[in-house]
């Protein structure tokens, strides 16, 4: 009799586990444009939406990405991080991108993102990108990437880059955060 228990709960067990449903959560709206207009009342990642019918293209879009800017006499790079700040349509997106520009011999210091993961694609030049592990081990992984070459940096990690070509050297990066932070 035990034994027929066991096998009818078993049966049961296994025919609801065929009718339970993953999903990953959806949002309540389709979008979220960041605006300092405190007057919409909705509070979305600590930024307030616009209202939707006043969206336009525009909150989704940047211009100027593709100019060069001077590189810091110091470090020899400068970054030009696109957040929500300046893309309100980002808010809520968990995305940011920068434009990393280096002058030969520049280097990007070691540093991490704690709310990030970014991943690297070089457009220009020659550059040494790596991570290194946390404990136990600190192991360092690191690549000579050229044009078209795309590095990941895991989540949290510390990582690098330097520019050890004779020219200057752009590359394009990937957050996903849209307030990554960098320490």
């Amino acid at each position: 009799m035990k034994m027929a228990n066991l096998l009818i709960a078993l049966g049961v067990l296994a025919m609801a586990s065929s009718f339970a449903i993953a999903y990953d959560p959806s949002p309540l709206q389709d979008l979220c444009v960041a605006t300092e207009d405190y007057s919409s009342g909705v509070l979305v990642n600590g930024k307030f939406c616009k209202d939707p019918e006043h969206v336009t293209a525009d909150d989704f879009s940047f211009s100027g990405l593709n100019n060069a800017r001077e590189t810091s006499k110091q470090l020899g790079i400068r970054t030009n991080l696109l957040t929500v700040e300046e893309i309100p349509g980002l808010n809520t997106n968990g995305l940011s991108i920068v434009r990393i520009d280096y002058s030969p011999g520049g280097v990007n210091p070691p540093h991490n993102h704690p709310r990030a993961a970014e991943i690297i694609t070089v457009l220009e030049g020659t550059i040494y990108a790596g991570f290194i592990t946390s404990n136990p081990d600190h192991r360092l992984f690191a690549k000579i990437l050229k044009p078209g070459d795309v590095f990941v940096f895991p989540f949290g990690l510390i990582h690098f880059q330097m520019n050890i070509g004779k020219t200057p050297a752009v590359a394009l990066a990937a957050l996903n955060s849209q307030n990554p932070g960098v320490v």
